[in-house]
């Protein structure tokens, strides 16, 4: 029993070896992004807004619509969306990923039982009883299986940080839809009331035409006006129905499962005051996209260590121990024992220059997503950017169309009075519709348009992504 004493304290001695090395943080080659600017170009100037930054970690951004509806698809579309349950799939697989790269840190062990039973004309029965432990471990004297095991933690924090990019898009998504669902329903709302503003001067005109005040001719133009008009609502309802079966799809829902319940329109969210922007070094830290690109780099630099691991000696470790005996009660007492130790080491001395070119390999791997981070820290302080200037000119075009506007409503209902009394032409009543129409239709697009840069501006500047989900566990390395 002695020799059984030994083989159990070689495993527990292999498992006390089996230590992780913790990641690195002082690399030259670490990720490193080009320093952002000290402010945004396209902010606005200083408002008196007390609150958080807007993009504030954490921020249900789309709230801020004080829209209850449009809060309950988002909620739906983060709890049902196929998008973010395969990124949660893919996140999971990754943290069961690295609990198999962790493992192969400790020794392996395993057991064995066999029972053997004979029996030979003349001479009885025998029966044979063995019991087996196998231990094998090969310690990580190049450090290739740490690397292995830092990788594979930066891979699913990575994965984390993207199941919280999808959430941020697909929230962003919903709102979008959202805004061109009401926009549309408000524009069809516009149409109908012009339509209906139209009938009322066509009726006018053919009473005037038969009194002999006008001609046929403009009956014809009220008339064509008209079914002009009306060949605008099929095109608004196509809107209206598509937004419906995008956001259905968007809740994890058949793309007609809410045609009734938005049918009903609604108003168009309101444009908010201004709020303080973070700065753009603090929202390249709130973005979830440019954590990933981050920790891709980290999980690029892991397997180039592990790619120059595979250049040193590598040690293995095996033992067994076997108990075998005529029956299972002899196995206590009177058995058999076969111990067994076995050292054996590996170099690759000459393969032709494969280890090496698989450095080169993983070093090219780095090089990309060195520049992949890179890219992505541009991409998104352009879209910051892009969404800041697209917000102020747009507000600067929804101001001066709704002057537009309230000047052409007045203008329309003085001419059908005057047209009315005969003091003006049809010509100019037709005018004044369309102009009425035109700018009433193009206040709503611009202030849907103010909506969605609203949208894509909290999308840029993080979308209220957190680094520490509370519902989310990640296996790191200790």
């Amino acid at each position: 029993m002695k020799k059984a004493v030994l083989a159990a304290a070689l495993v527990v001695s292999l498992c006390a070896c089996a230590g992780l090395a913790p990641l690195p943080v002082d690399r030259a080659d670490a990720p490193v992004a080009s320093a952002p600017p000290p402010a945004w170009a396209g902010a606005g100037g200083p408002n008196a807004w007390t609150g958080p930054p807007l993009g504030h970690t954490g921020e249900a951004w789309w709230r801020g619509f004080g829209d209850p509806q449009l809060d309950a698809l988002v909620a739906d579309s983060l709890l049902n969306n196929t998008s973010v349950a395969t990124a949660a799939a893919a996140l999971r697989q990754a943290q069961a990923q690295r609990a198999v790269a962790a493992a192969a840190l400790w020794p392996q062990l395993a057991a064995s039982a066999a029972a053997q039973g004979s029996r030979t004309a003349g001479s009885g029965s025998t029966q044979r009883v063995a019991l087996g432990l196998d231990a094998d471990w090969v310690p990580d004297i190049g450090g290739g299986q740490r690397s292995a095991v830092r990788g594979a933690d930066a891979t699913a924090l990575a994965l984390l940080a993207q199941w919280g990019d999808v959430r941020v898009q697909v929230s962003a998504e919903v709102a979008l839809n959202y805004l061109l669902l009401r926009a549309a329903q408000s524009r069809l709302a516009i149409a109908g009331r012009s339509l209906a503003s139209q009938l009322e001067t066509l009726q006018i005109t053919e009473w005037r035409e038969q009194a002999g005040l006008v001609t046929a001719v403009e009956s014809a133009q009220a008339r064509a006006a008209t079914l002009q008009t009306r060949a605008v609502l099929p095109a608004l309802q196509t809107s209206v129905d598509q937004s419906s079966h995008a956001l259905a799809v968007l809740s994890g829902r058949p793309p007609a499962a809410l045609l009734q319940a938005l049918s009903q329109g609604g108003p168009l969210p309101s444009d908010a005051p201004d709020r303080p922007l973070a700065v753009p070094a603090e929202v390249l830290r709130q973005r979830a996209d440019v954590r990933a690109a981050e920790l891709r780099v980290w999980a690029a630099l892991a397997q180039v260590d592990q790619a120059e691991a595979r250049r040193w000696p590598s040690l293995r470790l095996a033992g067994s121990l076997d108990l075998g005996a005529a029956s299972l009660g002899a196995l206590t007492a009177g058995a058999s024992v076969l111990a067994s130790l076995v050292a054996s080491v590996a170099w690759p001395l000459l393969d032709g220059g494969a280890t090496r070119a698989g450095v080169q390999v993983q070093h090219a791997v780095l090089a990309q997503a060195h520049q992949q981070h890179r890219a992505t820290v541009l991409g998104a302080l352009q879209e910051v950017e892009d969404a800041l200037v697209a917000l102020r000119e747009d507000r600067l075009r929804h101001a001066r169309l709704q002057q537009a506007a309230d000047a052409a409503t007045q203008a329309a209902a003085w001419a059908r009075q005057r047209y009315s009394g005969g003091l003006i032409d049809f010509q100019t009543v037709l005018e004044t519709q369309r102009t009425e129409l035109g700018t009433q239709d193009s206040v709503a697009t611009a202030l849907a348009d103010i909506g969605a840069d609203r949208v894509r501006l909290f999308r840029a500047l993080g979308g209220g992504w957190s680094a520490h989900e509370p519902d989310t566990r990640v296996v790191r390395t200790r």
